[in-house]
């Protein structure tokens, strides 16, 4: 109760109680989100039967976008939207379809320097560690979920997560406590065609996107 009072004191008067008023698992989300939401972006791309709607992440400053390759697939007209709210044509650099890769690159021509993510290495990865998970899911953009990762499917190509994954959420990133992306979630299973999440969400590591760059 003590610590309540505090924290309401700290934020009337204007200090800053991260470090007082939350506990350790919390400082790291924060912080993470903090660091990695501004690099994310949500994408919007017209299809032969309607919108196409998905989240991506910035790798280079000057505009290059990781996302999945269903999200812009069969598309010609690509809107992204970044964390300030600006909108900005994309086109497609390159993409790889297919359940085991499902990557793409796209670029917009933004009028500033852009906020990217850090790639981390997903050969790393162990079953049990704790992920986060950051994307537009039904629209609600830069939006945060936690889990960990519940098992990795070589065979597939896939990281499996309980990390809430939902439309939407396809093509933003998975990234690990000190923000470094390990995945770009992909898909959800759904055995009864529920289009909400169920625990079982996936990524593609984040290694095969780092050989989209060198193809």
């Amino acid at each position: 109760m003590l610590k309540k009072i505090l924290c309401t004191i700290m934020m009337f008067l204007g200090l800053s109680c991260v470090g007082f008023c939350y506990d350790r698992e919390e400082i790291t989300n924060i912080s993470v989100y903090e660091k990695i939401n501004p690099a994310i972006v949500a994408i919007d791309a017209q299809i032969p039967n309607g919108v196409s709607s998905g989240s991506g992440c910035i790798i280079n400053k000057n505009g290059t976008i990781l996302t999945s390759s269903h999200v812009i697939d069969r598309s010609n007209n690509i809107e992204v939207t970044v964390a300030n709210g600006e909108k900005y044509e994309a086109l497609i650099i390159d993409k790889i379809d297919g359940l085991s890769k499902d990557l793409a690159l796209i670029k917009i021509s933004p009028k500033h320097p852009l906020k990217t993510v850090k790639l981390g290495d997903s050969s790393n990865i162990k079953v049990g560690q704790k992920v986060l998970a950051i994307g537009n899911p039904f629209g609600f953009q830069g939006t945060l979920t936690q889990g960990i990762v519940s098992r990795i499917d070589y065979r597939k190509n896939k990281i499996q997560t309980d990390a809430a994954i939902n439309p939407g959420s396809s093509g933003g990133p998975l990234v690990n406590t000190t923000g470094e992306v390990i995945g770009i979630n992909q898909a959800i299973y759904n055995p009864d065609d529920n289009v909400s999440n169920i625990g079982i969400g996936f990524a593609i590591p984040i290694n095969e996107a780092k050989n989209l760059f060198k193809s």
